[in-house]
C-alpha cells in the first residue's frame, strides 16, 4: 500500500515532457516592417461605408445625448422645491445687507 502511494507521488511530481509531432519547427511568418505584411495599402469595397456609418452613427448619438432634455430626479426636486417655496411666499433670493 504504501509502496503504490510512494510511486504514484514521484510520478505526479516529474515534469510532464512537451510531446510535439514530427512535422518540423513552428512556422510563423517573418517580420517584415509593414502592417500585415502589406507594402501598399489598398482600401477595400466595405471600408468606406463602414467609416461612414460608424462615423455618422457616432455624430448622431452624440448630438442626441447633448439636445436629451434633463430627466435628472435632482432637477425635479429643486423645482418643486421653488414652486412650493413661492406658494408660501419665501424668498429663494438673498439680499445683501450692508
Amino acid at each position: 500500500m504504501f509502496s503504490s502511494i510512494v510511486s504514484r507521488s514521484t510520478r505526479l511530481a516529474r515534469p510532464n515532457f512537451i510531446r510535439r509531432g514530427g512535422h518540423g519547427p513552428v512556422s510563423y511568418n517573418e517580420p517584415s516592417g509593414y502592417l500585415f505584411n502589406e507594402k501598399v495599402r489598398v482600401k477595400e469595397s466595405w471600408e468606406n461605408m463602414y467609416y461612414l456609418g460608424m462615423g455618422g452613427g457616432m455624430f448622431a448619438m452624440a448630438v442626441a445625448l447633448y439636445y436629451k432634455p434633463d430627466t435628472s430626479l435632482v432637477t425635479w426636486a429643486k423645482k418643486e422645491a421653488e414652486k412650493s417655496l413661492k406658494e408660501k411666499g419665501v424668498s429663494l433670493e438673498y439680499t445683501k445687507t450692508a
